[in-house]
């Protein structure tokens, strides 16, 4: 399920045309990810798996100053569109998902019917890493930019894009070496979806009508079109790069907490 490099940027750029923001945003809809409380406020609610991310904003000092102009880009969409539309993701929790592997019910169904899942996990996922960087000939830093704002149906991402083909094909290579990894497989670990690299920035949150007054306010999706498309053109002139230099595998619990146990191994990408 791997795309060419030519055939990955071409998907990635149309995802960020005006076009693609239209039809995207008529269909997007509140995130099963969390819940109105008492107060009005959000909260994620339990949502467990894991990943292969590299590390979260807070651990990752290389890409910090990418990190703080994706929080400037957050305030600025929070800022310009409806107030309770948007579900901002903690800066500190920004990453670069490498490889998804098992999530919500499948984890739990996994876990539940495997006790001794997660070590098998990470035992199998441990000889992945190794395959990966047993086939590295070349140290060169994997360099990918962000390519603009993205809408998926319950959010709004950043898209990413490699800076050369080295920069893609070592991520396929690591990705592959996870996913053709029968011992894996075994633990119902496969790929699911086409790669598109990415940052989730904010979830949806209230996308219905709202009632002001004797009347009510529809979402003014128009206005989230020109937002995304007026914030891409900000990119332009100012190109952000993130290097990926360590691949690691994290627990999830929520989508906002990402943890690393002392034993889950780590790789040099």
């Amino acid at each position: 399920m791997d795309e060419s490099y030519h055939t990955y940027l071409n998907r990635v750029a149309k995802m960020t045309l005006p076009a693609t923001y239209e039809s995207q945003i008529k269909n997007i809809q509140e995130s099963p990810k969390f819940r109105l409380t008492a107060a009005g406020t959000r909260e994620p609610v339990p949502f467990p798996g894991y990943s292969a991310i590299t590390p979260p904003g807070a651990e990752d000092r290389a890409n910090s100053e990418v990190f703080k102009e994706l929080a400037a880009c957050q305030q600025h969409l929070v800022k310009t569109l409806e107030p309770d539309l948007l579900v901002l993701v903690d800066p500190a929790s920004f990453h670069f998902t490498l490889a998804d592997l098992i999530w919500d019910s499948a984890y739990r169904g996994a876990t539940e019917a495997n006790t001794d899942f997660e070590s098998e996990l990470v035992d199998r996922i441990e000889d992945s890493f190794k395959i990966y960087q047993n086939s590295i000939v070349d140290t060169t830093p994997i360099r990918w930019q962000i390519m603009g704002l993205t809408v998926r149906p319950r959010a709004i991402e950043v898209s990413l894009v490699p800076k050369d083909e080295y920069s893609y094909d070592r991520i396929i290579a690591f990705r592959r070496a996870i996913y053709q990894n029968s011992s894996l497989i075994s633990l119902g670990i496969e790929q699911q979806y086409y790669f598109t690299a990415h940052t989730t920035l904010a979830y949806f949150g209230n996308v219905e009508p709202r009632s002001e007054g004797l009347c009510q306010r529809e979402l003014d999706r128009a206005r989230l079109s020109d937002t995304l498309q007026e914030y891409n053109m900000h990119w332009l002139d100012r190109p952000q790069e993130i290097i990926l230099s360590e691949g690691q595998l994290r627990n999830f619990t929520d989508m906002y907490t990402y943890e690393r146990k002392p034993h889950f191994p780590i790789v040099k990408l």
